[in-house]
């Protein structure tokens, strides 16, 4: 063992992942110590509710914030609390009184990162956030120091798992969204109000973040395009099985080039087709996997778990071993990049291709006419299917229309979809979807 002074620890909340941290800190003290070179004290646990059946001794509970990120005996500030606030404020607090923080809370990191970061940078102390993105899947490390010398050109992934499992038991089950989503409340995986997940905040937030540290850019949630998933029906997951596809909620931050050779950023997230061999759509469940394509290195792919209590607490204690190290030796961690300041690229210019799913009436000439809407827009058809509807008394009622283009910009399909939906022939526009993972 060691003589080093040990290094205070204080953490804030005691839920799932709290509660897991605290075990790991207590049940694996020894080999932390070894690691790190001196040993982890817990000072004191900050929760909104002090009582003696929170499973920890109740002398290490405090109702203070304040007083426990400020005490002089507190090295390392562990925020697992939430929301933006009260966490915000507690950690400049942190920070501006020269202790290190690490923190999961994604939702702060994609509005406040700048922020924080200069306070982290005046105070000379680390700022990490490992468990912000996709749990205890090792993402904002390898992009901030194992990629630090490539250019990083698109990361896309699956990043929230509740999400994932609503798409995968739809794919899997022919069920539609409702009961998809009534299946995964009931077995834990979606929140009482699921709208941060099913809407795409949960993963536009991630998004940010992880755009940020690509493209050396600061970029925060609402710099990012954002789609959920309740309009996907199971007629698109039959759609999609019959074009050798899947869908999944994708975020996709890329590095984009105009045609004047001038760099932009592009991060989004929205429900997407994507090809049946491409890696990311085998990923079902509650799983979630980030592809990292770099310019020397190539595609990169990250899988695992990416939440729950004891993955992210994986992850949060990797960055408390990394910031109490730092202390110990002297040295400090990576500091936020910004030097690239490209600008971000609004969703009109984004070049995707697109699934058309509409209802149109079964006459002569419908799909001349419809053909005719993305011509006039130079959007290029790939493939386009067919098939007659009936009602419930077996009468011929239309025809489902679905159109696949080749790539061709956002504002160049919106204005078709505008388009067909005011035409006589089209019934209803069922889905647009987008098309990632091919290059046609």
């Amino acid at each position: 063992m060691t003589d080093q002074k040990s290094i205070g620890v204080a953490v804030l909340g005691l839920g799932n992942v709290g509660t897991e941290v605290v075990r790991i800190i207590e049940e694996s003290a020894a080999d932390l110590e070894a690691r790190i070179g001196a040993p982890l004290e817990l000072r004191g646990i900050g929760v909104r509710r002090v009582a003696e059946d929170r499973g920890v001794p109740v002398s290490l509970l405090t109702d203070d914030i304040d007083a426990l990120v400020s005490r002089d005996d507190v090295d390392i500030v562990v925020e697992l609390m939430g929301p933006v606030e009260p966490a915000r404020k507690a950690i400049m607090t942190a920070l501006q009184q020269g202790k290190s923080v690490v923190t999961a809370n994604k939702a702060l990191m994609a509005q406040s990162t700048g922020e924080l970061a200069q306070a982290a940078e005046k105070a000379r102390v680390d700022l990490y956030f490992e468990a912000a993105v996709a749990g205890a899947i090792p993402v904002i490390r390898p992009l901030t120091q194992s990629l630090a010398g490539d250019t990083v050109l698109r990361v896309a992934g699956i990043v929230n798992g509740t999400t994932n499992y609503i798409l995968s038991a739809m794919n899997d089950t022919g069920a539609d969204y409702a009961d998809a989503l009534a299946d995964a409340s009931a077995l834990g995986y979606a929140e009482a109000d699921p709208t941060a997940d099913v809407e795409g905040y949960d993963a536009a937030a991630k998004a940010a973040i992880l755009a940020s540290i690509a493209f050396h850019t600061r970029v925060t949630a609402d710099d990012v395009y954002r789609e959920g998933i309740t309009k996907v029906t199971a007629a698109d997951f039959e759609s999609a099985k019959a074009l050798g596809c899947n869908i999944k909620l994708l975020a996709i931050c890329e590095r984009l080039t105009t045609g004047k050779g001038k760099q932009k950023v592009s991060a989004r997230v929205y429900p997407a087709l994507v090809p049946l061999d491409h890696p990311l759509a085998a990923v079902n469940g509650a799983f979630n996997a980030v592809v990292v394509e770099a310019e020397a290195a190539g595609r990169l792919m990250f899988y695992g778990q990416g939440a729950g209590g004891a993955p992210t607490a994986s992850a949060v204690t990797g960055d408390l071993v990394m910031a109490a190290r730092n202390r110990v030796q002297g040295g400090r961690g990576p500091r936020e990049s910004k030097y690239a300041k490209l600008p971000i690229a609004p969703i009109g210019a984004i070049p995707t291709r697109y699934y058309v799913n509409m209802n149109v009436k079964d006459r002569p000439g419908v799909l001349s006419a419809v053909a005719a809407e993305f011509s006039k827009r130079e959007v290029s058809i790939a493939e386009v299917r067919q098939e007659s509807m009936t009602d419930d008394e077996g009468e011929l009622s239309g025809a489902r229309i679905v159109v696949v283009t080749h790539q061709a910009t956002d504002s160049a399909l919106s204005e078709t979809v505008e388009a067909l939906a005011d035409l006589d022939v089209v019934q209803t526009i069922n889905s647009v979807l987008r098309m990632e993972g091919t290059t046609a």
